[in-house]
């Protein structure tokens, strides 16, 4: 055999080896099964397997059903689980199977139109989502160096907030609420009014009536076109309410590196902090504030910061989340932690709801932190000329209705109380009227301008 011959057969030989060597080395090995043994409350504690913090699992019942779970914690040798739907039927020694792939979600145009629950299954009976690109359902964080900065306002087609309390696109704002002050319906108002292209609403541990009533009667079939709704209601397990926030946040994050502008719906924030709870204390976690524990204050900007602009060449996520303050406290644990990592709140006073005033924006109450940077000093001054003539009514209307500020004592309140009809027809709203950017601003001048002559 001549010597070029057998250079060749080494050659391909050698060739052959470094394919084979490769496709072992990226061959994972078979997962290590383990079993259930023990269960108490929501958690499921399992030993023999391998899996870490984040992976899922699935745990085969008596009957041969099977149980998403996710690891949230471990201790040693044992990990614990979080079932991601009903547990009945689990019994010591059940098969734990530790399942690859875990941590991504699959993604697409698909998803437009359609209604999905926490695990990203559809609910709305239209067939499977045929979606291909896959994410990480907690997303990547973004150098905020490259995040492009606010530099334009968002139509959101609310008078009140367009012209008052202006948002930019990238901004994430809280409504701060107590139950029953209609924080809902002025989501749904933002959903059908506003410019985004697409619009993206998690409904997070609320009733699960609201699911179909924001779907038919608040969205409507003409904007749930460019809508993708992410219901994880009340009854879901706290694993499916996380992962729907999380899932929420997901699609929102897919359209924005498309270049689309995205407009984000939340509601809300507190039972997104309440299930990271639940799921905390029931591993061991000691609470530390009003039953909180830490991990809570960590998920919050974990979750928030998400959203926003972002590079160069990409779009925007302007978000919207709920805070339920608990008997209408302001300084709830949950609504003072939100407050400090948002771009501005925006707080629903109930005493303005019950005199049938809606939408019940307080605006004393309320900032926009990144208005002063998106509309021009004539519209600025225009909106801090508005807010001091209703906080000096505020502060004098016990005196007016009672009778006992005589007119010509202080010109200011004297504007004040010629303004003051004015500025409620003005902070007022019909559920099924539109108003834009462009025609917000000329009612606020028109509003200032009777203060003047």
């Amino acid at each position: 055999m001549n010597a070029p011959l057998q250079l060749q057969r080494a050659a391909n030989w050698s060739a052959g080896l470094r394919r084979s060597l490769r496709a072992v080395e990226q061959t994972e090995p078979p997962p290590v099964e383990g079993s259930l043994t023990r269960m108490v409350g929501l958690t499921l504690e399992a030993a023999g397997c391998q899996a870490a913090v984040g992976d899922h699992c699935d745990v085969i019942t008596g009957d041969g059903a099977c149980i998403a779970s996710e690891v949230v914690g471990f201790a040693g040798d044992r990990l614990y689980l979080m079932p991601a739907g009903d547990a009945h039927g689990l019994g010591p020694n059940a098969r734990v199977i530790p399942r690859r792939g875990a941590g991504t979600v699959q993604v697409g145009e698909q998803l437009l139109g359609r209604i999905v629950d926490g695990s990203a299954q559809p609910l709305d009976g239209l067939g499977p989502l045929g979606c291909t690109d896959t994410v990480r359902l907690t997303g990547r964080p973004i150098n905020p160096l490259s995040r492009q900065p606010i530099s334009e306002p968002l139509d959101v087609g609310i008078r009140a907030i367009n012209s008052l309390l202006t948002i930019g696109r990238g901004q994430r704002v809280g409504l701060f609420a107590g139950s029953g002050v209609g924080k809902s319906v002025l989501l749904g108002m933002m959903a059908r009014y506003t410019s985004a292209q697409v619009i993206v609403v998690g409904l997070i541990g609320e009733r699960g009536r609201e699911v179909k009533e924001f779907v038919e009667r608040i969205l409507g079939p003409e904007d749930r076109t460019r809508a993708v709704v992410v219901a994880a209601p009340a009854d879901a397990p706290p694993l499916m309410r996380l992962h729907g926030a999380w899932l929420a946040t997901a699609v929102a994050e897919y359209f924005r590196d498309q270049g689309a502008n995205v407009l984000l719906l939340m509601d809300s924030l507190t039972r997104f902090a309440q299930a990271q709870r639940e799921i905390a204390l029931a591993i061991g976690e000691a609470p530390a504030t009003k039953g909180y524990p830490p991990s809570v204050f960590a998920r919050l900007p974990q979750l928030v910061e998400r959203a926003g602009n972002g590079p160069e060449g990409c779009g925007s996520i302007t978000a919207f989340y709920t805070v339920l303050t608990e008997g209408d406290d302001q300084n709830d644990p949950i609504a003072d932690s939100a407050r400090a990592i948002l771009d501005g709140h925006i707080v629903l006073s109930r005493r303005i709801a019950e005199s049938g005033h809606y939408p019940a924006i307080d605006v004393e109450a309320s900032v926009s932190r990144a208005m002063h940077e998106i509309v021009d000093s004539g519209h600025f001054t225009s909106a801090r000329h508005f807010r001091q003539v209703l906080s000096t009514y505020q502060q004098h209307r016990d005196l007016v209705a009672i009778g006992a500020y005589q007119r010509g004592s202080d010109p200011r309140v004297d504007q004040a109380i010629a303004l003051w009809p004015h500025m409620q027809q003005f902070l007022q709203q019909d559920v099924r009227e539109r108003v834009d950017l462009a025609a917000s601003l000329a009612a606020l001048e028109g509003v200032v301008a009777e203060g003047t002559t």
